[in-house]
């Protein structure tokens, strides 16, 4: 392996281990597996560092750009953690832009050496325009009362520009290489706090979610020995974001502390060109990747035959951080079998921030567990009733089960007067175990609403069980009450997207005004095309797929791409949308056409 000089890394220029290598680290440690079984991440990394793995960066096209082996990230970060020592007092909260790049791992290491608490700040480009972002940001700041913020120097403008009214530096990475220099460490002990995960910011104010060492190293040992069956052979690819918790713990902390390799390629690029994600699977032999429902769609949609894939070696294709829906996983699976994609790999999960990031997992395997329920019955009593032939088919809708709690973790599914449900009863989802989270950040009255004096967590989420797994229905406060029927924005939002999948985008549907069934159900869908005849054709074709297979009273408004509000995590922030909406700031592509509304005749 030949290497050359760099000083384009954090301490480069000064540090031995500042180099760059032409090949990406082997999958094999060079010697035995752990798995996460530390106290601390520096306990991890100081293992690690004598392994031979690391992460390994990829452009849009699948080309190696930078290597940084653990040993390395060692080296490194306690350099710089030196220098953050005389910078802060212990404890002190870190803003840290979450870029795909080496420098962000060398950083919120390096806080962890240094007893400083990072803070994994989202991107510009994922919460929907300049004024959003620093907004947001503001609100994060304002919550984590950061000693200060790191962030390229690309992104400096706009940071300060978000934090000018507050007294709070930015830094770009740069300057950290010119702060005073250290000669002691400050490590975090199993005790003390890790990070603090912003919640994907489906509500106008973020919370932050407090992460520590005991609750990390939990949910890691869990997933890698348990959730994942990790062994010696694996190998791990990624585009997620490492400002939310599926990116963060799933892909950089759990591999730092199982001495894992990683490949990455940034979100962007994945946007863009998604296929260089499964490219890279294909070329380094990964075992192990993870992505919401909309990443696998998003493969199916943009394939164009224009390459050989051996995806044959990919065991665990993780499903994760928004509603499964078996639809478009079918498609992916169907398309890229003859390329080598098993159809027991996916791997369905189920978990949220609070709960560090998984609490449960399907058996490897098993694939896509599939469960048909009559949803009229299930609206009615809240019970999901398997379909029948005698089910009409406007009122099916089938679920994929999210496996088993980890070991060590309890589930419970409970009715709104806490009383534990079982069975094909839906409920509240609710979390016990080492991997909870000791709640939010100095917002003592979100972690009382949330989190109950003997440790359990109410994650907002109603599921139920089939036999031992638990299956997710959706978020209770999203919930649209019409006429005694619990109806899901979900089903209205894919009925209408599957009306017209090639002139549509995202959708969006919410109650407003009124109480009860006073209320008015509205439905908001992105449009590829301002042509007034084809909106006439789209508006048309949506209406008469909602009254056919929903059946409820809706006021369908053709919007433009890029209309919606996408948090941090991918998700739709229906919150957010309905506000801006009654704002009046969103566009109605069909202005001078008059308004219909759908009868609820059929329904």
């Amino acid at each position: 392996m030949t290497e050359r000089p760099t000083s384009s890394l954090i301490g480069g220029a000064r540090c031995e281990a500042g180099y760059i290598m032409t090949q990406p680290t082997p999958t094999s440690r060079g010697k035995a597996i752990r798995h996460a079984d530390f106290r601390t991440l520096c306990d991890s990394l100081d293992y690690a560092a004598t392994c031979d793995t690391g992460f390994n960066y990829f452009d849009g096209r699948a080309k190696l750009k930078t290597v940084l082996t653990y040993a390395q990230l060692q080296v490194k970060a306690k350099e710089l953690a030196k220098r953050l020592v005389k910078f802060a007092d212990k404890d002190s909260r870190i803003g840290l832009a979450a870029v795909s790049t080496p420098d962000f791992a060398i950083i919120f290491m390096a806080c962890q050496y240094a007893g400083l608490v990072p803070a994994p700040l989202p991107l510009p480009v994922t919460l929907g325009g300049r004024s959003s972002y620093e907004r947001q940001l503001q609100r994060m700041a304002d919550t984590g009362d950061f000693h200060a913020l790191f962030c390229p120097a690309t992104m400096e403008p706009i940071m300060s520009s978000a934090l000018n009214d507050q007294a709070i530096p930015v830094m770009t990475f740069e300057d950290l290489d010119n702060l005073p220099a250290g000669d002691g460490l400050r490590p975090f002990g199993p005790d003390d706090l890790c990070y603090i995960q912003y919640s994907s910011g489906s509500s106008s104010s973020p919370k932050g979610i407090i992460g520590t060492q005991k609750s990390v190293s939990a949910n890691c040992h869990a997933i890698t020995k348990y959730g994942m069956d990790m062994t010696d052979e694996d190998r791990a690819t990624s585009w997620l974001p490492l400002y939310h918790d599926m990116g963060l713990i799933g892909f950089m902390l759990a591999p730092l502390m199982s001495q894992l390799s990683v490949d990455y390629i940034d979100p962007q690029d994945f946007t863009r060109r998604p296929i260089t994600w499964l490219q890279l699977i294909s070329d380094h032999k990964g075992t192990l990747s993870y992505s919401p429902t909309f990443g696998y769609e998003l493969c199916t949609r943009r394939w164009r035959n224009d390459r050989e894939l051996d995806l044959s070696s990919w065991r665990a294709a993780g499903i994760g951080g928004d509603m499964v829906r078996p639809e478009p996983l079918t498609e992916f699976q169907e398309l890229f079998a003859p390329m080598g994609f098993a159809k027991g790999a996916f791997k369905p999960s189920y978990g949220l921030a609070e709960t560090t990031l998984a609490a449960t997992f399907a058996p490897t395997g098993q694939g896509l567990l599939k469960h048909t329920i009559d949803m009229e019955r299930y609206e009615r009593t809240s019970e999901a009733v398997e379909a029948t032939e005698l089910t009409r088919p406007e009122n099916r809708r089938t679920f994929v089960a999210c496996g088993l709690a980890l070991p060590g973790h309890e589930v419970e599914i409970r009715d709104f007067d806490d009383n534990v449900l079982a069975g094909n009863k839906v409920g509240r989802i609710c979390i016990k175990g080492p991997s909870v989270s000791p709640g939010y950040f100095r917002n003592s009255q979100a972690t009382e609403a949330s989190f109950s004096a003997d440790g359990w967590l109410d994650t907002g989420d109603l599921g139920y069980w089939l036999d031992d797994q638990v299956v997710v229905t959706g978020r209770f406060k999203d919930l649209i009450l019409w006429h005694g029927r619990n109806i899901w924005p979900q089903d209205i939002e894919w009925a209408a997207q599957a009306a017209a999948p090639h002139r549509c985008g995202r959708a969006c549907s919410f109650a407003m005004g009124g109480i009860g069934d006073e209320k008015e159900v509205m439905l908001l869908i992105e449009c590829r095309t301002r042509d007034p005849k084809l909106l006439d054709e789209i508006y048309k074709a949506v209406m008469a797929a909602i009254r056919l297979e929903v059946g409820v009273p809706v006021r369908l408004q053709l919007v433009p791409r890029g209309t919606m509000i996408i948090t941090s995590s991918g998700k739709l922030s229906r919150a957010r949308v309905k506000d801006k909406y009654l704002k009046g700031e969103i566009i109605d592509l069909q202005a001078d056409s008059p308004v219909t509304v759908v009868s609820n005749e059929a329904g």
